[in-house]
């Protein structure tokens, strides 16, 4: 269900798989994915038969991945999650759409983007509207020219001067401190801006460039506020290595892609499982941690239902039993009874010594 050739992300390339779109909460000290669903290709979607034999609710249509990552976190603040940064890999940054639904939720994030990405660099930005000439309507759109064109956030970081990269740790690796070059600058993002009224707002560009190589390796794109440290934004920026952890742990010690059914339902009950045991076993990790003290990684632990009863315990509604004095012994059914045989003493004999002889050889003397 829902099996097409597209990217798969475990394989690092295109190729039959299936593909789901998920919501974790992370902070520094645990992360666990709250909501998972699958996603299906417009073929998949919009063939009736397929839909049928798979079991796929009547409400559930075609949607990008983005679009079905806006529905898990408007359904995540519509059900009063704890509400934070959200910080998305390319896949959903690079969709403008989808970082302006984020913000409409009130939510800043942290978006990776693809180094062809335009943006407007500070002190530039799009043509204002065409003055009004008094005759027909008012122009409303910016607008550009050859002398007013964005560039790419490739380009920017390549014209960037040497005084503007800082080398920065943002968390202890296995081995060593991991660490590498980060250059920041205050952008407006291009992408559809002809269509608008008024430019959008600056927000901050991030840029990896590790030392070593030829030109930069990651983008990322922020609303957070223009006063945040710059440690700060490259921590929250990395801080996405805890779901590949994750999925990674999913995957291959609690079975998440194991299945091999062909109902929708299925497939969100396997997952729903995994995710909870995955749950359980983060919890009791937080718990014996050497590193923080005794708690669940920030989360709360769930509170016992009125009259839970562990298993094996006694029911307190039963009739209770007879108090037992273990002080007084219980008397025995002692006395003789009448008319009983008497047994036979056994008589034990004294043994008699065993003798020995052997046969003599008849040349032996004595």
């Amino acid at each position: 269900m829902g099996v097409a050739r597209q990217y798969c992300g475990q394989l690092g390339k295109q190729d039959n798989c299936q593909v789901a779109v998920s919501l974790s909460l992370a902070n520094h000290g645990a992360s666990l994915p709250v909501s998972y669903r699958l996603y299906l290709p417009r073929d998949w979607a919009e063939d009736p038969v397929r839909r049928a034999k798979a079991g796929v609710p009547e409400e559930i249509a075609f949607q990008t991945k983005p679009e079905i990552a806006l529905d898990l976190l408007r359904a995540a603040a519509e059900a009063g999650l704890p509400r934070g940064v959200a910080v998305v890999d390319a896949g959903y940054g690079k969709d403008t759409e989808f970082r302006t639904g984020v913000s409409a939720l009130g939510l800043p994030y942290v978006a990776a983007v693809l180094s062809s990405t335009t943006v407007w660099p500070q002190g530039t930005g799009p043509l204002a509207p065409k003055p009004w000439s008094g005759r027909g309507r008012r122009a409303t759109r910016l607008r550009r020219d050859a002398q007013h064109q964005p560039v790419s956030v490739k380009e920017l970081a390549l014209g960037l001067p040497e005084t503007a990269w800082t080398e920065i740790a943002w968390r202890e690796g296995t081995n060593a401190e991991l660490a590498s070059r980060f250059a920041r600058s205050r952008v407006r993002v291009a992408h559809g801006d002809t269509l608008l009224d008024a430019p959008r707002a600056e927000e901050w560009l991030l840029i990896e460039w590790p030392e070593g190589e030829a030109e930069p390796t990651q983008y990322w794109l922020s609303t957070l506020p223009e006063e945040i440290g710059f440690a700060d934004l490259v921590d929250l920026a990395q801080l996405r290595w805890r779901i590949e952890r994750d999925y990674q742990e999913l995957k291959q010690e609690l079975g998440l892609g194991h299945y091999e059914g062909r109902g929708w339902r299925g497939f969100h009950h396997h997952a729903t499982l995994c995710i909870a045991a995955y749950g359980f076993l983060i919890a009791e990790r937080a718990r014996f941690s050497p590193s923080g003290p005794g708690g669940a990684g920030g989360f709360e632990a769930p509170r016992l239902p009125e009259g839970y009863r562990p298993r094996g315990a006694p029911d307190p509604a039963r009739t209770t039993r007879a108090e037992l004095d273990r002080h007084r012994a219980t008397p025995a059914h002692g006395g003789d009874r009448p008319n009983s045989p008497t047994m036979p003493v056994l008589r034990t004999h004294q043994p008699q010594p065993t003798r020995i002889s052997r046969a003599r050889n008849p040349d032996e003397r004595l």
